[in-house]
């Protein structure tokens, strides 16, 4: 159970700051068994004031103290902060990774030994509790190991599991990046409702809402996104004369093609993430 390990947080910025709220709000975690690391003293002070949870500047005293421990750092300084914390991870810990776009085969080759691997992409909406997260496993992992991972993600969001580790880029085109369209597309409402005389405040609220809601109602009715758009477009109606010009202009067609492309850009980097990590491990 998630309650009784000790969960260690290697960097403390919005990722880390967002995990820690959400496992102590949700109570899937104890204050006490929650540690965390920083090089930014004055972030770590402000966190124990606030939770009430052990800090420190040294990772290695960290990952002695934790089962569990989540590496929640920038790609660029991944590759040199595993080198660092490698003597000290076994099989006895469980290693979460949430760095975009590095991949599983860059974190083994920059640890160089079996270990109980995890790889999470999660989203920027884990800052208010609605991230969108999947999680892919090394091949030392056990399954208990997994459903941790997936309690730790589910209390900022929902979670989950992926069989293939290859699919991760998928994931990072269209729920990593996701959020950019979507807030691309209410931008783009926003700007619609001016045009037609609302004013930008109430165009805003108005085409943030109606994403919610409709995302909502989704979610709740677990039904077709087909069958909730036909309940909305009636005979001859103002939706399905904004549909039938919304499938004019490719709307379909250019958000399929955007997934497909942050997907390929993923893969590209991910590649270039496993010959940087290689070149710096000396292999």
């Amino acid at each position: 159970m998630l309650n009784d390990k000790k969960i260690g947080f290697i960097g403390t910025g919005n990722m880390g700051q967002a995990l820690i709220s959400g496992l102590l709000s949700s109570g899937s975690a104890r204050k006490t068994n929650i540690f965390c690391s920083d090089v930014r003293e004055n972030v770590l002070e402000e966190l124990e004031t606030k939770y009430g949870i052990t800090t420190t500047t040294d990772n290695l005293e960290l990952v002695k103290a934790s089962d569990i421990i989540i590496y929640a750092i920038k790609p660029q300084i991944m590759a040199s902060v595993l080198k660092e914390t490698a003597p000290h991870l076994d099989m006895t810990k469980i290693i979460i990774s949430t760095a975009a776009g590095v991949p599983m085969a860059a974190i083994e080759s920059a640890l160089g030994k079996d270990l109980r691997l995890i790889r999470v992409m999660p989203n920027v909406a884990v800052s208010v509790k609605q991230g969108a997260s999947a999680i892919a496993a090394g091949a030392h992992t056990q399954k208990e190991d997994i459903a941790l991972a997936m309690e730790i993600f589910n209390s900022v969001g929902k979670c989950i599991f992926l069989k293939e580790n290859n699919l991760m880029d998928a994931v990072t085109g269209l729920s990593g990046s996701g959020p950019a369209y979507i807030f691309l597309i209410i931008d783009a409402l926003a700007d619609a409702g001016v045009k037609m005389g609302l004013s930008r405040q109430e165009s805003l609220c108005l085409s943030t809402q109606t994403v919610l809601g409709a995302a909502q109602l989704l979610m709740e009715t677990k039904s077709h996104p087909g069958q909730l758009k036909d309940m909305v477009t009636s005979p001859g109606g103002t939706a399905i004369a904004g549909l039938h010009t919304l499938e004019k202009g490719g709307l379909r067609t250019t958000l399929i093609n955007a997934v497909e492309a942050a997907t390929l850009r993923s893969k590209e980097l991910g590649e270039m993430m496993i010959k940087n990590f290689s070149e710096n491990n000396g292999h």
